[in-house]
């Protein structure tokens, strides 16, 4: 899992993530309460490199307000957690 850019970011931020090997890949944004915003990749993917675009909205479309957002990678066997700031 590969730092967000940029960040501080407003209104898109990308993140980047490698994979050894293909499997079940899951890439969720949640708040500082630990509630999903937005699931950006939840699907199987082969072996190699990756980039997921966030645009500060949550699932149903709404912008979300400023401030500490967390993102999370899950895998078979792999799981990292990382934060982004959203300004506006």
């Amino acid at each position: 899992l590969l730092c967000n850019h940029p960040n501080p970011f407003n209104p898109i931020t990308s993140i980047g993530y490698s994979l050894p090997m293909g499997g079940r890949v899951r890439l969720t944004v949640f708040n500082l309460l630990g509630q999903v915003v937005k699931n950006l990749v939840d699907e199987t993917q082969t072996a190699g490199q990756y980039s997921a675009r966030w645009d500060g909205r949550d699932s149903f479309g709404r912008k979300v307000a400023s401030g500490v957002y967390i993102y999370r990678l899950e895998t078979k066997k792999f799981s990292a957690t990382s934060k982004m700031l959203l300004l506006k």
